[in-house]
């Protein structure tokens, strides 16, 4: 309870009013991060998409890199949500770190990154999950012939419960997230047993060790580079607790550990799984062209032989995104209420009313799931369109990750940093740690804008270039005639100080244009008497 009434007056000290109920633990909040991370069955989700971009190899040395370095990145994250524990996140670390000129800038394009990044990877599990139960349909049923329609029906259903269980049912999450945690893991080791045992025509170590496959049409180098995008896609929205800091109790200490803790467990089922699917993999045209929609359950149908196996073990994963479903629904409202609390969208007085009976922000929940079916409708027109969404989600992942790391480096190179005040400290180390993870997620996020086949054609082309920039010149401009006259953030930030300055300034300026007036107006009085 004290930690509870000291967390509450921290969040106080950013001109916060505690408005949500602290009922998650460690346990409950690793649960939530790691279903919404789940390195694993998010590689599932997506597993094709490297093996004609440098093959197995490729996949497995890069995942192993990828998650080394993303162990900075956390690192970093943890650092900064431990000394500043409020539901804006990355955003709200910024305005705080940042030099005190671009400080209220540089936040507002972080939190549209941000919230763009949570809600579009919302969209994509969702798609994903839909994908996992029209491929069981039609595993089960050879004659039905999965439709992109019926595909974008059933990810609109997955968005609406998981909606329905954040508004009706939030005092459950905790409850939920700790199941989450328990059925993820027995999951992950049934799947991998499974699997093993049960194929009897294995690769050789020498096709998942080392033989580079390339389909791309790039020479190797492109190839491996296209490669890391499936391993970019399994390993991020490890971020999830610190935009639940305000629901979790001793959030100071236990959201830090949560970040770390799940990129730690997401590194590692990831890479066991990714190995053990490559020993198991068949005819790799074959496995790419499933009839069901999933690779992955063509791996499971040709190692069990049996139907009835293959969709017990693919129901196994289809939980565990249904629950991610929630999570980052979870997510996406509390970063959308954060934002509109803090003024950074259009009508933030509506998205920033949290229900007084249930304590949950209603508004911002039904936003959510009304942008995520916009972005699911993508895919009744083309597979492509999705495509870019799934690249959007990704890389808003990065850049609001990268846009803190560099504020924090920037402030020590204009002798604007500061000592974070957290009880999770990096000490000397911190700024290595900013430095090696800004730079790699710089890099990724200049990758997901290359292309993945050659020639490029307007079919294959990778339109997530033009996507960032219309999210860019949305921030613009919302930033121009509203951001920058009413977006405030944490209260003992620069933003609100600045704003304040404007405001004085103004108010200065009319006083003496006042005085002015009065002035001349005294003036020509006084003359009219000579006059008379």
């Amino acid at each position: 309870m004290e930690q509870n009434v000291a967390e509450d007056a921290k969040l106080a000290e950013f001109g916060y009013e505690q408005e949500f109920k602290r009922s998650f633990s460690l346990l409950g909040m690793i649960g939530f991060s790691f279903s919404i991370v789940t390195s694993w069955s998010a590689l599932a989700g997506v597993l094709i998409v490297g093996i004609g971009a440098g093959g197995p190899p490729v996949l497995v040395y890069s995942w192993i890199g990828v998650c080394i370095l993303t162990l900075a990145v956390a690192h970093s994250l943890a650092e900064m949500c431990s000394a500043y524990p409020v539901n804006g996140g990355q955003y709200s670390w910024v305005a705080l770190l940042a030099p005190p000129k671009i400080a209220r800038g540089l936040s507002w394009v972080t939190g549209w990154f941000m919230i763009t990044g949570i809600v579009a990877m919302g969209a994509t599990n969702n798609f994903i999950t839909a994908n996992f139960l029209l491929g069981m349909a039609n595993l089960s049923n050879p004659d039905y012939v999965i439709q992109r329609w019926h595909t974008t029906l059933v990810s609109y259903l997955v968005g609406i419960i998981a909606a329905c269980v954040n508004i009706f049912f939030p005092r459950s999450l905790n409850k939920i997230s700790t199941a989450a945690l328990c059925w993820n893991l027995l999951s992950f080791f049934v799947i991998i047993i499974t699997v093993l045992t049960t194929n009897d025509h294995k690769q050789s170590s020498s096709f998942v060790w080392k033989d580079f496959q390339n389909f791309t049409g790039f020479g190797p180098a492109m190839a491996s580079i296209v490669g890391l995008l499936q391993a970019f896609f399994g390993m991020c929205c490890y971020d999830a607790p610190a935009h639940m800091t305000e629901e979790m109790k001793n959030a100071s200490k236990e959201a830090p550990r949560a970040i770390i803790m799940s990129v730690w467990f997401g590194a590692i089922t990831g890479f066991v799984f990714l190995v053990s699917i490559f020993y198991c993999i068949g005819d790799i045209e074959t496995t790419a062209t499933s009839p069901t929609g999933v690779p992955l359950i063509q791996i499971f149908i040709d190692s069990t032989g049996s139907v009835r196996g293959s969709c017990t073990l693919t129901a196994m994963i289809t939980i565990i995104c249904i629950l991610a479903a929630n999570g980052l629904t979870a997510e996406g409202s509390r970063s959308l209420f954060a934002f509109a609390r803090d003024h950074g969208l259009p009508f933030s007085k509506f998205f920033a009313k949290v229900n007084p009976q249930r304590r949950v922000p209603t508004n911002s929940v039904l936003l959510c799931l009304s942008v995520q079916l916009a972005m699911q409708s993508i895919y009744f027109g083309s597979y492509t369109g999705f495509a870019t969404v799934i690249a959007i989600a990704t890389q808003g992942f990065y850049v609001s990750y990268a846009i803190p790391l560099f504020a924090r480096l920037l402030a020590r190179f204009t002798g604007h940093a500061k000592v974070l005040p957290g009880p999770y400290s990096l000490g000397r180390y911190g700024v290595w740690l900013n430095l090696v993870g800004f730079l790699f997620l710089a890099f990724a996020s200049i990758t997901f804008n290359f292309p993945s086949i050659s020639p490029v054609e307007k079919d294959n082309m990778n339109y997530t270039s033009a996507a960032v920039g219309v999210i860019g010149l949305v921030s613009l401009l919302t930033w121009i005639f509203d951001g920058r006259k009413n977006f405030t953030g944490p209260a003992t930030g620069t933003m609100v100080n600045d704003i304040e300055a404007e405001e004085r300034n103004d108010r200065q300026g009319a006083a003496t244009k006042e005085g002015t007036n009065r002035e001349s107006i005294s003036d020509v009085a006084v003359e009219s008497e000579k006059e008379f």
